[in-house]
């Protein structure tokens, strides 16, 4: 899977702009503030019809135009392409077009076109909250089992009427025991596929971590959301009261986290930024071997500086780790001949200069 074509119209400070970018690697250089993050924030919203970069929809679209428009073309393997467009204006408004076709749910991007993005917020995957660890575990999880977005819409659906009936008492006791029976079988079903996801990944998150890294001790665990010993009904019945003066469920899958520990202590507090970002790289390119597997489709990924915070040799061993995934890369840089050098001669290798919004595609000059 490879995005063979994108136009971009209004993003940022870009120009107007078709690219037809390489089915591998593809290296956008450029001063900083010159528009390379934006080209990938571009993709990002043609692949989740959102930006990775402000969850505010009015600095995405050029200060003096009224929407934003990206249009992309992918090739599916055996031959097949897939036509993917998103529309967002000022208002909000939002549209979706699949195949000429208007589509409801950006799940149907995120489908066709999965992406991974690897930035200078990455780091908050050791050192943020558990919800972002548990949207990283999630969007895995979504793309390898096929049945656990309809339970996952479940889950949503039965913890809206339970924290409702938490703050407001309007359910009677028979239909509150349904929604507390739906809660549970979906919240099962659900720890059943996370727990399935991570034994798959660990073994080859790694191997990975250590092409790039040794680091003696560093442990991978799960935590469902709540106590592994106890039924979860049996768990939500003894905390009805301290749910209901809260006003929200407290334990259940949404309460789940990924815990990475060294030495007994939480990583994030012992890894230098270095080692922090090249722990996230291992967990990401480790996410894209089993898409790889599992899928039709292969990752996209995104990104953003690859040589910040890395000397030249953690720099090679991520450009070959990334290079044997066999997918699409797109990387930003100021500096291209710091990785001008990373890749093996018959890998195609597209660059691109970036200058105040414009977009010129230059040679490669590998030797």
């Amino acid at each position: 899977m490879s995005l063979s074509r994108i136009t971009i119209t209004a993003v940022r400070n870009l120009q107007p702009v078709t690219l037809s970018p390489s089915p591998r690697i593809n290296i956008l250089h450029g001063a900083n503030g010159s528009g390379k993050t934006s080209v990938l924030e571009a993709v990002h919203l043609l692949g989740l019809a959102r930006s990775f970069r402000s969850a505010r929809l009015q600095p995405v679209i050029h200060y003096d135009q009224p929407s934003c428009t990206v249009f992309g073309q992918v090739q599916l393997g055996e031959g097949s392409v897939a036509n993917l467009g998103i529309f967002r204006d000022r208002q909000g408004e939002l549209q979706i077009r699949i195949d000429g076709q208007n589509v409801r749910s950006a799940a149907q991007l995120a489908d066709l076109l999965p992406l991974q993005l690897i930035n200078p917020d990455s780091f908050r995957l050791l050192e943020g909250a558990p919800k972002i660890r548990r949207q990283f575990l999630d969007w895995g999880v979504f793309h390898v089992e096929h049945r656990f977005l309809r339970a996952w819409q479940r889950l949503q659906k039965a913890l809206r009427q339970r924290n409702s009936w938490l703050r407001h008492g309007t359910l009677d006791t028979v239909s509150q025991a349904a929604w507390d029976r739906e809660l549970c079988s979906a919240s099962e079903e659900i720890d059943s596929y996370r727990r399935a996801y991570i034994q798959a990944l660990k073994p080859v998150f790694e191997r990975t971590l250590a092409e790039l890294l040794q680091l003696n001790g560093l442990t991978l665990s799960y935590y469902r959301g709540w106590d592994k010993d106890r039924a979860l009904s049996e768990v939500l019945a003894a905390s009805l009261p301290r749910d209901q003066q809260l006003g929200h469920t407290q334990a259940g899958p949404q309460r789940a986290d990924l815990r990475l520990r060294l030495a007994g202590h939480n990583a994030a507090e012992i890894l230098s930024r270095g080692q922090q970002k090249l722990v996230v790289c291992a967990l990401r390119i480790a996410q894209g071997h089993l898409v790889n597997e599992r899928k039709r489709g292969q990752c996209i990924y995104l990104v953003d500086d690859l040589p910040s915070e890395l000397d030249e040799q953690h720099r090679r061993a991520l450009c070959r780790l990334l290079e044997e995934l066999h997918c699409q890369v797109f990387i930003t840089c100021v500096d291209y001949e710091l990785l001008r050098e990373g890749w093996h001669k018959d890998t195609p290798v597209a660059m691109f200069h970036v200058e105040h919004g414009r977009i010129t595609q230059t040679q490669d000059h590998r030797e």
